[in-house]
């Protein structure tokens, strides 16, 4: 009996860890629209944009080129050109990072348990190639109460017209 309530207590936190925020099933990086093998990606981005995109990476607080841009416009993915927030949503967070408040829309991006570096944080990642663009917190501003603490390199600005 002892080893059954240990058996369905696995299967009960597994289970649980294989949800995200959203209560959906995790994709795995075969589930994206965008598909390319490592030399492909290595092909078309630079060291710092596949570091941080395909390898989880972060650049150094500001030193990254968007974190202090002011201009209109949106925001896309470095790796896919998949836009994912606008000017209209970003503010000045003190972190060295772009920080906007919320997507263009919810299914612009992917949110998944990041439990790295000992610590429990929520990963957003572009949901069209699965590309690592930084991390979300909930110590933002109204109306959302959220930071999307993101990567300069994982991004590209297409400036309004």
């Amino acid at each position: 009996m002892k080893y059954l309530i240990i058996l369905i207590t696995v299967f009960c936190l597994s289970s649980c860890n294989a949800q995200n925020q959203t209560g959906k099933s995790e994709k795995t990086m075969n589930d994206y629209p965008v598909q390319k093998s490592e030399a492909e990606w290595k092909d078309i981005l630079n060291d710092q944009e596949f570091h941080v995109l395909r390898e989880k990476g972060t650049e150094r607080a500001f030193t990254g080129d968007l974190y202090d841009n002011k201009e209109e416009g949106v925001y896309i993915c470095a790796g896919c050109d998949h836009e994912m927030f606008t000017s209209q949503t970003k503010f000045e967070s003190g972190t060295g990072w772009p920080s906007f408040y919320a997507p263009i829309s919810e299914d612009k991006i992917v949110s998944k348990d990041d439990r790295s570096m000992g610590m429990i944080r929520t990963e957003v990642l572009c949901a069209r190639c699965g590309g690592h663009l930084g991390h979300v917190f909930k110590d933002g501003p109204q109306p959302t109460g959220l930071r999307y603490c993101l990567n300069s390199a994982a991004l590209d600005f297409k400036p309004e017209k």
